[in-house]
């Protein structure tokens, strides 16, 4: 059974094309600096939203119906709906997928009837990456949306959910490292908390810790070689979760000692929950070593939540390929669609002109960049601002062999620093300019 007949293989038509059903931007084989777009970008799509999402909001029921999803039996369900996804990364080109163990396969009456579920499903999408060459980018476990996670998963306080928790995931490295998925990514749906007045922060960061340190080894244990990964949010649905940013994440994860089996996956709307920009919490990874992977979407500036919607903001795409670009690329990780249709776009034809809009912003966006730094007048402008560090006393402060009683002999002699300008109006017309 097919599930898209009407909607044509989108192809690269170039910027003047006029078929909603093409990409202007994104061309898999073009080279940009050295790597073809399809290995710079690296895209998946995402199953819980794109086959599993209805439109369904806190105010109204479910609008979006999907040929896939009528079976009465949930299994059934399942796998027509792995089916339809490697259908559509077909269609459209994409490279990768991404799941949640519950997304792939329903939950069962018992734990085992769960994890036979998971396994059957497994074995099919194992079947259909070996027919189409989609491959999994990563793997996860639904660690939220069942009610025994209602206080949290590994920082619950009942030690019966902990060890649910970890039965569950461990099921779900399996599955991850029998597809060959390239990461594994822990988000924290519900670790945190509502309020201080039940709350033992400590134990319950301690036991984060204890849970991801399991994790390693059970991952060494069965040979499973992906990169872990922490994917950063600030809230929602707990008031207040303990991977608030990317900048909490690391401090946990070396006060912890996981510094070096860990990266983190940032979320474009979870940096603005944060009340960071997309860039900034690119950066704060990437400026360590430790940016693994990215869910790319955006949020809306007039709406407080997680609206999920799919990237078509220019400014935004460029200044993330542009980190990407000056730090080494993504490596293993990839560009995940974690966004979602509006709820008023119901047509099968939607999710592909959702997917090629972000495709075409995310292509667009590195074509910028990389013309950006190649006539390098913004690195310039930057290097021009640092310049006193690569001399003289800025040097010596550099080298570590300055000490305060140094520095205040040297201003002493050297009296009131000049007012330099940052240039920032300047530097916006500049990035203007390119786009």
């Amino acid at each position: 059974m097919n599930f898209f007949d009407n909607i044509p293989t989108i192809r690269y038509q170039g910027p003047e094309a006029t078929d909603p059903f093409s990409f202007r931007y994104y061309d898999a084989e073009r080279m940009v600096a050295g790597k073809t777009m399809a290995e710079h970008l690296r895209f998946a799509v995402s199953c819980w939203h794109t086959f599993l999402g209805t439109g369904q909001d806190i105010f109204g029921s479910a609008v979006h119906s999907r040929s896939w999803s009528g079976a009465n039996d949930p299994m059934e369900r399942a796998r027509m709906t792995i089916r339809a996804a490697f259908e559509f990364c077909q269609k459209i080109g994409m490279q990768y997928y991404c799941f949640h163990d519950r997304d792939i396969a329903p939950e069962g009456e018992t734990f085992a009837q769960s994890c036979k579920n998971l396994e059957e499903i497994v074995k099919l999408a194992g079947e259909l990456q070996k027919e189409t060459g989609v491959k999994l980018l990563w793997g996860t476990a639904n660690l939220f949306s069942n009610p025994r996670f209602t206080h949290g998963a590994s920082t619950n306080p009942n030690a019966h959910v902990f060890a649910y928790a970890a039965a569950q995931v461990k099921h779900a490295m399996d599955a991850t490292k029998e597809l060959g998925g390239d990461g594994y990514v822990f988000w924290g749906g519900r670790e945190g908390y509502e309020t201080l007045l039940n709350t033992d922060m400590k134990k319950e960061q301690e036991n984060l810790a204890t849970f991801l340190h399991m994790a390693v080894d059970y991952a060494k244990k069965i040979g499973f070689t992906g990169q872990f990964l922490i994917e950063p949010k600030p809230k929602e649905p707990t008031k207040h979760q303990y991977d608030f940013d990317a900048g909490t994440v690391l401090g946990f994860l070396r006060a912890y000692g996981l510094i070096d089996h860990f990266k983190l996956n940032i979320e474009a709307n979870h940096a603005t929950l944060a009340g960071h920009t997309f860039a900034h919490e690119l950066t704060v990874a990437a400026s360590a070593g430790k940016l693994g992977s990215i869910d790319v979407n955006r949020g809306d500036l007039l709406l407080g939540w997680d609206t999920d919607q799919f990237p078509t903001d220019l400014y935004e795409t460029t200044q993330a390929m542009l980190v990407l670009l000056q730090h080494g690329g993504i490596g293993r990780g990839g560009l995940n669609f974690d966004a979602k249709l509006r709820r008023g776009s119901t047509d099968l034809e939607d999710l592909f002109h959702a997917h090629i809009g972000g495709m075409d912003t995310f292509a667009r966006g590195l074509l910028v960049a990389d013309k950006i730094i190649s006539d390098g007048k913004l690195n310039d402008c930057i290097a021009k601002r640092y310049s006193s560090y690569e001399s003289g006393i800025g040097k010596t402060i550099r080298d570590g062999k300055a000490d305060f009683d140094m520095l205040e002999k040297w201003i002493l002699e050297n009296g009131e620093p000049k007012l330099m300008s940052g240039r920032q109006e300047y530097l916006e017309n500049l990035l203007n300019c390119y786009i």
